[in-house]
């Protein structure tokens, strides 16, 4: 999710469902570029893909993205934490 691209295909599938060829006609990406993105994310287990005929069709993963969430909470959470205890305690 470091990479701006990827977030921005991220939010188009958020939206609703596309192809390939759909997210390249959005940004200012090639297509192969977007391939690329939409592989690691699906290796991240965020997005789903599913053939229709001869195009495939990308969609947010639900349960990939609740798993990313529920760390992103925690991570922020712990990280609440000690800049609380630091602030009280003056210690790090």
């Amino acid at each position: 999710m470091g990479d701006p691209s990827r977030r921005q295909i991220l939010r188009r599938l958020a939206q609703r469902p596309r192809s390939v060829t759909e997210i390249a006609d959005e940004l200012p990406i090639s297509r192969p570029a977007v391939s690329q993105h939409l592989r690691v994310l699906k290796e991240a287990r965020l997005v789903l893909v599913r053939p229709v005929g001869t195009r495939r069709i990308y969609e947010v993963d639900l349960d990939g993205l609740a798993t990313l969430r529920e760390e992103l909470d925690e991570f922020w959470g712990n990280a609440l934490e000690n800049f609380k205890r630091i602030a009280e305690t003056g210690q790090p």
